[in-house]
């Protein structure tokens, strides 16, 4: 039986335009593949996992379910080990492996923004997105972070990922002291609303601001930011091109046939 169907999972899920990008893609690519949208919170995942038969290709994870995924797969990539995240599984007929594609979808966007490297670097959030842009800031040559979350101790782990890579790194509250930083890097769920004397605090000598959430845009922190903003439409578009790279041939580092292509008609249906 050959693997066509794939498909994005998470909740929520509704607002997930992974669907469009995908289809666009396939198109391109002159594939039949069929790419939907399933509601999987953590209870449901490791069921509706296991009950996957030989159609199936693989699987785009999102909220809440990274985490999961990484435990779930027989084989990981390098950015997943580091990560604790996978965002991407493979399904072979030896079980899942897994990948991490926000690290690389970081890098590429911020590339893309005219950003190639930050030697100062500010990280708004402690979650697994937050894990992926230390990994990514690393990849750029920062040489030291400053992590904010609003409970500290949810950071430990960002903390030690810093070190491992041979990051200088602190861990922070939102409102604490600034200081002057090349990069910020928002990792906060799309709507979240800072205080506003911590906006403030965050925006001053923070750089351009690089914000993952993409809707409703400008958000929140994009809105009171002097400096440049940048949308998380880029990382949404980039690491779904490396989502496209596995599902296609296994290997998130090479390049698709026809490319470029394939990104335009992708970003054809995400950008106004």
């Amino acid at each position: 039986m050959p693997r066509t169907r794939l498909a994005v999972w998470g909740d929520p899920i509704a607002h997930s335009r992974s669907p469009q990008l995908h289809a666009a893609a396939y198109r391109t690519l002159g594939l039949d593949w069929e790419y939907t949208r399933r509601r999987v919170d953590g209870v449901a995942f490791g069921d509706a996992l296991a009950s996957l038969d030989g159609s199936w290709r693989g699987l785009s994870l999102t909220m809440p379910l990274k985490e999961q995924a990484h435990r779930a797969a027989v084989e990981r990539d390098r950015h997943a080990e580091l990560t604790g995240a996978v965002n991407t599984l493979l399904l072979t007929d030896e079980g899942p492996r897994g990948f991490n594609t926000d690290v690389g979808g970081i890098v590429d966007a911020l590339d893309e923004a005219g950003i190639a490297d930050a030697d100062a670097v500010r990280i708004l959030g402690a979650g697994a997105t937050a894990a992926s842009a230390l990994v990514a800031v690393a990849e750029l040559g920062a040489r030291r972070v400053d992590l904010r979350a609003r409970r500290p101790q949810r950071a430990e782990g960002l903390l030690a990922l810093a070190v491992r890579l041979g990051l200088i790194a602190s861990v922070q509250t939102f409102d604490a002291p600034v200081e002057t930083v090349d990069l910020s890097i928002a990792t906060l769920p799309s709507g979240t609303v800072l205080d506003g004397r911590a906006a403030e605090r965050l925006s001053q000598n923070g750089g351009a601001l690089f914000d993952v959430a993409y809707a409703p845009w400008p958000s929140s922190l994009a809105e009171q930011w002097p400096e440049r903003s940048i949308s998380g439409l880029g990382m949404l578009l980039h690491q779904a091109v490396r989502q496209i790279r596995i599902f296609h041939h296994g290997d998130q580092d090479a390049r698709l046939p026809g490319e470029d292509a394939v990104v335009s008609a992708m970003r054809a249906v995400i950008e106004p």
